[in-house]
């Protein structure tokens, strides 16, 4: 009796080992971003995605673990000839991801190194269409023309390639050593030009500066023209205004008899001296009789003056 209790407590342990194995076996967690592949007698059934599944032990089986991130592959280094015949050597980054798991495992033998063999294929015959030069200059475009062209043969693969990145493109070293010279002619190419734009500048400045002061000093001697100008036609105008109130005022004096008596006085006076500036100039001075007496004289000025101011 004990010895088949032991039995029967031994089937039942056994059965529950099994019971775990199964469970355990049908019991599939995915990671995120990884996609299983699960084949039925070797055929494919379907993709478990993210989380818990349940797949039939001892039927289904795991086949492919596709990682759905986003991987970066080096492509090596190779060799390329440009439009001008000169062998380069370039190699790259090609930034992939997986978007169909099923594609990916049945579409291709092994994705990565056929995504490889066709970006160096590709880069290749992108370079082949452009010149030395325009490899440098042009990167950005390069990298975009060999992304699409992938991406246009890798459809049936199941995966997208995100960027191509250029990392290196080594010309032989008489190229390197061409282009160096190059660069240095150029370089001294520009010192000249700045230098010789720098003198022009420079002399230009300093004609502007001249011509600004010959300006300057043109306007400065004008208004000092103007000024003075304008202050000798104040002082004759002065002068003028002086000279006729002047004039104003010996007339009214004059009509006056001490005024009048004042201007025989003064004209008589005159007279004289005037005879004595001409006796002064000439030894000889003629005179006509009736001139010679003073008295005559004094007495012709006050007719003049009598007969100005009765005019008057």
């Amino acid at each position: 009796m004990g010895s088949l209790l032991d039995s029967v407590f031994t089937y039942q342990i056994a059965l529950f080992v099994l019971v775990v194995v199964i469970l355990k076996s049908s019991m599939k967690f995915v990671p995120q971003n990884r996609a299983f592949i699960i084949e039925r007698f070797g055929k494919y059934n379907r993709t478990l995605e993210a989380g818990l599944n349940f797949i039939v032990p001892f039927i289904d089986t795991v086949s492919y673990d596709r990682s759905l991130k986003e991987q970066a592959i080096d492509v090596p280094s190779q060799g390329a000839i440009t439009r001008d015949n000169i062998s380069l050597t370039v190699d790259g980054v090609l930034y992939l991801k997986v978007l169909d798991p099923y594609k990916a495992s049945y579409g291709v033998e092994d994705y990565t190194f056929a995504v490889t063999q066709l970006a160096q294929t590709t880069m290749r015959s992108e370079i082949g269409k452009m010149e030395l030069d325009k490899t440098f200059e042009e990167r950005d475009a390069l990298n975009i023309n060999i992304v699409n062209s992938i991406n246009e043969a890798a459809q049936p693969w199941g995966v997208q390639v995100l960027r191509y990145e250029i990392k290196d493109i080594v010309p032989p070293q008489s190229v390197m050593e061409a282009m160096e010279r190059q660069m240095k002619a150029e370089r001294e190419k520009r010192a000249k030009i700045l230098e010789s734009e720098g003198d022009r500048q420079a002399a230009i400045n300093v004609a502007e500066g001249q011509k600004q002061s010959i300006v300057l000093a043109a306007e400065a001697d004008k208004e000092q023209q103007i000024l003075k100008a304008e202050g000798e036609a104040s002082a004759i105008i002065r002068v003028a205004e002086a000279k006729a109130e002047a004039l104003a005022k010996v007339g009214e004096v004059a009509n006056t008899s001490e005024g009048g008596k004042a201007i025989e006085l003064d004209l008589a006076t005159l007279a004289i001296a005037a005879k004595e500036a001409i006796a002064k100039q000439s030894s000889v001075v003629l005179l006509p009789d009736s001139a010679t007496d003073i008295s005559n004289v004094v007495s012709q000025a006050t007719a003049v003056w009598k007969k100005l101011t009765k005019e008057s």
